[in-house]
């Protein structure tokens, strides 16, 4: 009887072993891959973000003086470290998973004993490990242009988490549709970049006239840079509550959609 009970136990330990393994298996080779390159990964957005700093904060921002409330530099820097943490968690994933599936090696993947999650974990932990990274650059160059001030740390930390997860997972869907190395670049330029610069970064969406806030407020990456700005200054131009229920149900769609196409094998099996 003891066998009998003890048995399937010591499987059930074997499969989340094996998994865990695994896990951290793809966890490790993805961190590898861009820390390797550091000087591509990681130094070029604290260039970008001190010219950003330099132009529109310092700048442009005397001139304009203050908005909601604030110093227009330091109500941009949430902006700005949301736009780093976009921009990088997407482009990690998709570029690591096309590469992948280029060199073709991501066959091994497929037909390994590793369930589906496993794989999507281990691609969309390195795009979030990527974007922490660089978020915590970019706050650090911040800081020697303006006093950073932090309203709500939880707010912070689950908004970067929740964006980042949902970027290298939008990502992953993109790797997975792509045929060309070409294809990585048309969403990030054509889609991602004007709805970062229409999604509150440089601005209040409440300066604009009633019927653009209402264009505005269909703009998810409004809700994410709000979010991210409540949690530093404690203002927001939108319900921060709202913008982490849209967040976590982001994620469970793309999470999920990112599941099917791997498990249906679309993109990668003839």
């Amino acid at each position: 009887m003891s066998e009998s009970i003890s048995e399937p136990n010591i499987a059930e330990v074997s499969a989340a072993n094996r998994n865990y393994v695994a896990l951290k298996t793809i966890w490790i080779k993805e961190c590898t891959r861009f820390l390797r390159i550091w000087v591509q990964t990681l130094v070029p957005p604290a260039i970008t973000m001190s010219l950003y700093f330099v132009i529109f904060g310092n700048l442009i921002g005397k001139r304009i003086g203050e908005m909601g409330g604030f110093s227009y530099m330091e109500f941009i820097v949430p902006g700005l470290i949301m736009m780093s943490i976009i921009t990088s968690s997407y482009s990690n994933v998709s570029s690591s998973f096309f590469s992948a599936k280029f060199q073709r090696n991501v066959e091994e993947l497929l037909v390994a004993p590793v369930p589906t999650w496993v794989v999507i974990m281990g691609f969309v932990g390195g795009g979030v490990a990527r974007a922490m990274i660089i978020g915590v650059i970019v706050t650090c160059v911040s800081m020697f242009f303006v006093d950073v001030k932090l309203h709500n740390f939880f707010i912070i930390v689950v908004t970067l988490l929740l964006t980042s997860t949902l970027f290298a997972t939008a990502g992953l869907i993109n790797g997975i549709y792509a045929k060309s190395f070409d294809d990585i670049s048309v969403i990030p330029t054509f889609v991602l970049t004007p709805l970062t610069y229409l999604g509150g970064v440089f601005y209040s969406i409440t300066l604009l006239p009633d019927f653009w806030q209402i264009v505005s407020q269909a703009n998810p990456i409004v809700y994410m840079v709000n979010g991210f700005r409540y949690g530093f200054l404690g203002v927001s131009d939108v319900n921060h509550w709202v913008s982490l229920a849209l967040l976590i149900g982001f994620n469970v769609v793309l999470m999920s959609l990112a599941y099917y196409l791997l498990k249906k094998g679309v993109g990668i099996r003839s």
